[in-house]
């Protein structure tokens, strides 16, 4: 039982710094002035979801709930 309590450790170290370094890779959300002109309507404010910012916003929310489980999991262990 140990090992396996290390090994999630481990993981969830590696977890915390990855969430850390995609959330600071983020754009803000804030569209400034472009939204009055219809800035925002872009193609990639349209294809959002397909593009790199995208794709930070599904990594966040996967290793958000690798790090509340892996959390709640260690808890568990003590």
């Amino acid at each position: 039982m140990n090992v396996v309590k290390i090994i999630l450790q481990i993981i969830f170290l590696i977890d915390c710094i990855a969430l850390t370094v995609v959330v600071l890779m983020q754009e803000g959300k804030q569209q400034g002035l472009g939204t009055i002109a219809g800035a925002a309507e872009t193609y990639w404010g349209k294809n959002r979801g397909r593009s790199m910012e995208g794709g930070l916003v599904k990594a966040t929310t996967v290793m958000g709930i690798l790090f509340f489980v892996i959390s709640m999991v260690l808890n568990m262990l003590n």
